[in-house]
Parts: C-alpha cells; structure tokens; sequence
C-alpha cells in the first residue's frame, strides 16, 4: 500500500508538472487526470474519454503505455488487458495530443485505478496440518495457531467442529487452537478437527468459505506406574489405577522344585500403566532375599527355589516392579507361597461313568441305576486314610455345560433345558495341588418326573456347609494343619484353600457365575425350615419332660413327709429335721418378693396353722393327748 501511495504521489507531481509547462499552450485537448477501473474487467471497456479539437489526433507517448496495458480508439483509451488488483493497483499512462496545423503538442497523464473485487478465496497454508500434545493438558494450552491468509485481504471468521471435541478456538477471528477439556491418552489416542475460514461474516451474500483437517495426537507421558497383571481398574478422581489381587504357589515340604515356580494366576508379570511408552520393567523382593528360599529373576519376573522348605505354612513375600529408567514408577503386590505335604495319590470318583435324570431347574437328579435315590459324586484320596478316604479339599464340577450345580456332591439343573440327553463330564479336584479325575457324566432332562427331594443327612450337611463358608470369611487359618500328618485334626476352614465349586466333605456351595441363585436360596431355606422345626420339636420335648419330672418329685416329697411324720410319732416325740416347703412353680413364678421377703417354714409343727397356700405337719397330741390318730395332713 505504500508503493501505491508513492506512485499516487509520483503521478499526481508528474500530472501538475506537466500542466505547469503548457500553461501557455492552447488547450488543443482534455481528459480526465485519474480514472478508475474495477478489476477482472472485460477487454475493450473504456477507460477513458478524450476531448479532442478539431484536427488535433491523440496517442501515447513513447513510454507511456507500459506492457501494452491500454490502447487508443478515437478519441477514447480502452483496457486493452484484463487488469487484477492483486496484480497491479494503478497504473500511470501519458497521452499525447498533437495539432496538424501548427504541429503543436500537448502531453497529458492519466491515472488508472484498479478497484479490488472479493474474487479470491481464503487459503490455508497445509490440508491437513498436524500437532502433538501432552495428555492431561491443563485447559487452556495453546496447541497451535493454524490461520488462513487472503489475497483480497481483509478481516477472516474462523469455526471448528466438533464443537464437543475438548478443543476450542481463541475468538471467531482468531484461529489458536486451545484445549478446554484435558485429555486421556488412554481413552483418546488422537483427535480429527475441521476448521472452517471464510472473508466475511455469515451475512454476507458474496462470500468465500474454505476448509482444512487438523489432526491432534495425543502424547502419553509418563505419569503412571507399572501394573501386574492381571488387575481391576478404578478410575478415581480423573486418574486411573489398576489393582493387582497378587499371586499364589504351592511348594513340596523338603522339596525344592526345579526351574520356575508355577502361579496362580500366571505367570508374574507387569506392564507400564503408560501403554503408549511401554517402558522396560524390572522386578525384585521388597526388603530383602525372598527369605533365602527363593529367587527372582529382574528381567522377566519368573520365580525359581533357592533350597528346600522344612516348615509348614505360608510364606508371604512382596514384589516390587519398577521402571527401568525411573525406579520412582514402581508399585507392588503380594506372593503366597504354601508349604504342604506331598501327595502321593490323586483323587479317585468311585465311577467311571455317571448317569442321571433332572426335570426342572431347581431339582435335584437322581441316579437311574439307584431307584428313587439321588444322583450324587464321590471321590476319595488315599492321602486321607485316616479319614476313611476323605479329602475336605476335593472339589467338584461339571465340564461341559454351565447350566448345571453341584451341590454337596448332588447335582442339580439351574436353567431350562429342552428335553434330550446331554453327554458332560464331572471332575474332582484336589485343590490343594490341584490334581483331578474325571469321569463321563450322561444328563437326561425330562419333564414331568417327580424326583427326590435332600435327604435330611445332606439338608443337615449343607446347612453346616453354608455355616462354615461363612465363618471361612472371619476365622483365622492354621497353615500347620494337615489331615494327612494327625488323623484326628483337619483344618476344612483354611483360607489357603482355593476357591472350590463344591466339596465332599465339608460341601461347599457354589452357584455359576458367582452369586447365589435359585436353587442355592432353595436349599438355604429348606435346611433352615427343617432346622427351626427340629428346634421347636425339641423344646417342646423339654417342657413336658421337665413338668412330668417336677410333678413326680412334688409327690415323692409329699409322701416321705407323711412317712416321716408318722414315725416320728410313733417314737413319742415329733421329728426335729425340718424341711423346706415345696412351693407351686405357678406361684413362684408369679411371686414378685425378693429372696429376703420369702421364708422357708418348715412342715412340723406343734401349732396348726391355716394359711392359705401352706403345707404342714401337726400334732394332734397338742389338742388331746389321748387320741390315736398321731398325725394329719392339712390339705391346701
């Protein structure tokens, strides 16, 4: 713009020179010293009009058409180009009129204008650009200014969608890229944004609109420490952690194991809780050696024996896992280890080959080679001998189908089913070393088949069984504990047990999936019914045996207090042992006096008292000494 006021200015000096110097020249022609022309126009249109007199012819000076731009008709100056004002804005041309005659000469300028059309759209410098950005980024962080530019210039309105994308711009005419919403990388990895920039406001009916993509991708920093897998994520307050359950192993008492311990779940490992950096872990005990007994490897985390343990129990150790670039990103979790006497023998089914008959969810099946008996599995361990075959620690499941349970050893269907025959498998399981047999299951489901209900001794053992899960919960376990070393002690409440489907002896209960479900709630209420019944029965029992007991006694006393009476008076002198008074159990029970209001009277007496309520003995030999009758009971 400089320029062109220059030139202006240059033309508008040039143009008064000129005027100056032919003063005194005859005004032989005329024409307008600035003109102007809209830009884009079409060849030919006149520029300009030149007044001419007679015999006087026009044309342009030796360098006063530039590139040809104009050119002469007649006594006019037409465009001889298409002319663009982002091209050129003015232009400065010289005329000159000469006259026949006299040869006289009269040189004039013109200035041409160009007017600027909006004939241009906004353009942006890339399609798409791209940017980085830290996640969690505080709102308001500057991601980047991404403006348009315009060749007809002016003032440019700017718009981003998705409006709802976290991002903002700074103002409608200023396209910084601003961050509102902070943002995860793991939930968002990148985000795609279309910018929009036009050369005048949405009113306007002569506009240009262009458009661009701008491709955020988010960084992950590091701001999180490893995790052990597997874990349960929590998102608390904006920030996400990932809780390791720990590990757990068995191990032989006197035995070292050979190469890399196995565990459960496993094996051990962690990763970088920032997934997008993936940094290198290293791992190690917490505090120490793994108790001299183990060892861990720090690169991939396997754990392996050092010596023999010769103690039962648990021994409870910690692992720390830490970046290998930043020893500040660690965390940690547990390893239970349990030392346990070997076995030498697995769990045995009697069977090899089951078969049962189920009709409806809920009910129990029974064994079709056993008539009007439920279906039951059994496994025994000749680890246990001294408990005739029974492993507390032998767990029962069906393979095959999820819509079965086994309860206490029974086996019972807990969805609808079609009616068919369905070919599974039951499998007993040691949970202690997790050693199993399986056998072929054949599940015949029929309807309209009345099958049997719990017998009392299996309502009565899964009633315990659901008292001994709960107090499994709150009871303190004796790792020491082994049915195997002392035939008279077991410990089926270990919480060193793993979790079971079910048990044989003592029965656990479980339900698929997790909960308890119909048929659990079925049978919890069925074993409480019967157990309140048999509750109420005995007390009953107890009343009436205690009242016959007392009423029986109430009579033996009354008739060793006659006997006694009579002896003594046969003797000649009443008997001088007192004895307390029997009182009614319905007015001691009324009685509302205290132990110190009571009196015990005794029943021999010389006096004859009638107060109501009281028993006694008396002699008649204080009224006549001559009678015969030597004693009388007084009734109440």
């Amino acid at each position: 713009m400089d320029g062109t006021h220059f030139r202006l200015r240059t033309s508008s000096s040039f143009l008064l020179l000129l005027i100056s110097l032919h003063t005194s020249t005859a005004q032989i022609c005329s024409t307008p010293t600035s003109v102007n022309i809209a830009e884009n126009n079409e060849v030919g249109v006149v520029v300009a009009t030149i007044n001419l007199e007679l015999g006087v012819t026009v044309d342009f000076t030796a360098d006063g058409n530039p590139d040809n731009t104009f050119r002469i008709v007649g006594n006019t100056m037409e465009a001889a180009k298409v002319l663009d004002f982002e091209d050129k804005q003015v232009h400065v041309v010289s005329i000159i009129c000469t006259e026949t005659a006299t040869a006289s000469k009269l040189e004039l300028p013109i200035v041409v204008t160009v007017e600027n059309l909006n004939d241009n759209a906004p353009v942006f410098e890339q399609n798409p650009y791209h940017a980085t950005l830290n996640e969690l980024s505080p709102s308001g962080t500057t991601v980047g200014r991404f403006a348009a530019t315009d060749l007809d210039g002016g003032p440019l309105y700017y718009t981003l969608m998705p409006e709802s994308s976290g991002f903002a711009l700074k103002a409608p005419t200023n396209p910084d890229l601003l961050v509102v919403t902070p943002v995860d990388f793991d939930k968002v990895k990148s985000v795609q944004l279309i910018l929009t920039v036009q050369d005048a406001p949405l009113t306007a009916a002569n506009r240009f609109i262009t458009t661009t993509t701008i491709m955020v991708s988010i960084v992950d920093v590091d701001n999180r420490p490893p995790w052990f897998q597997p874990c349960s994520r929590y998102e608390v307050g904006g920030a996400v952690v990932c809780q390791s359950h720990g590990y757990t192993s068995r191990v032989v008492l006197n035995e070292q194991e050979a190469g890399v311990l196995s565990l459960d779940p496993g094996p051990l490992y962690a990763i970088d809780g920032d997934l997008g950096l993936n940094e290198e872990i290293t791992y190690s005990f917490l505090g120490g050696d793994g108790g001299g007994l183990f060892q861990i490897n720090p690169s991939s985390g396997n754990i392996s024996m050092l010596k023999p343990v010769d103690v039962l129990g648990t021994i409870s150790l910690t692992v720390l896992a830490a970046q290998s670039t930043n020893l500040f990103q660690s965390s940690s979790t547990s390893l239970s280890i349990r030392v346990q006497v070997k076995s030498l023998h697995p769990p045995q089914l009697q069977r090899t080959q089951y078969r049962g008959v189920v009709s409806a969810v809920g009910s129990m099946a029974i064994d079709p080679e056993n008539k009007d008996q439920p279906l039951r599995f059994l496994a025994t361990d000749q680890d246990y001998n001294a408990t005739g075959g029974i492993n507390p620690h032998i767990t029962y499941s069906v393979k095959g189908s999820s819509d079965f349970s086994v309860i206490d050893g029974y086996l019972f269907m807990t969805k609808d089913l079609p009616e068919g025959t369905l070919s599974l498998q039951v499998v007993a399981v040691d949970s202690t070393n997790e050693e199993s047999d399986t056998a072929q299951l054949s599940v015949q489901v029929t309807s309209g088949l009345t099958t049997t209900s719990l017998p009392d001794s299996t309502t009565d053992r899964l009633t315990t069984a659901l008292q001994e899960t709960t107090e499994e919960t709150t009871s303190t376990p004796n790792p020491t504990t082994d049915s195997r070393l002392s035939p008279s002690v077991s410990d089926p409440t270990s919480s060193d047990t793993l979790p079971t489907e079910s048990t044989a002896h003592p029965p656990t209960v479980i339900v698929p999936g997790g909960g308890f479900g119909a048929v659990d709630m079925a049978a919890l209420g069925a074993s409480l019914g019967v157990l309140l019944f048999v509750c109420l029965v005995v007390i009953v029992v107890l009343a009436v045996r205690v009242r016959r007991g007392k009423a029986d006694w109430r009579k033996i006393a009354e008739a060793s207090l006659f006997q006694t009476g009579a002896k003594g008076s046969e003797g000649g002198h009443p008997p001088s042992v007192a004895l307390n008074v029997l009182r009614d159990d319905t007015s001691e029970a009324g009685s509302d006096k205290t132990d110190n209001e009571k009196e015990v009277k005794p029943i021999l007496t010389k006096e004859r008292r009638l107060d109501e309520g009281y028993k006694s003995v008396w002699f008649k030999e204080d009224i006549d000494p001559d009678a015969k009758e030597e004693v009388v009971i007084i009734p109440d």
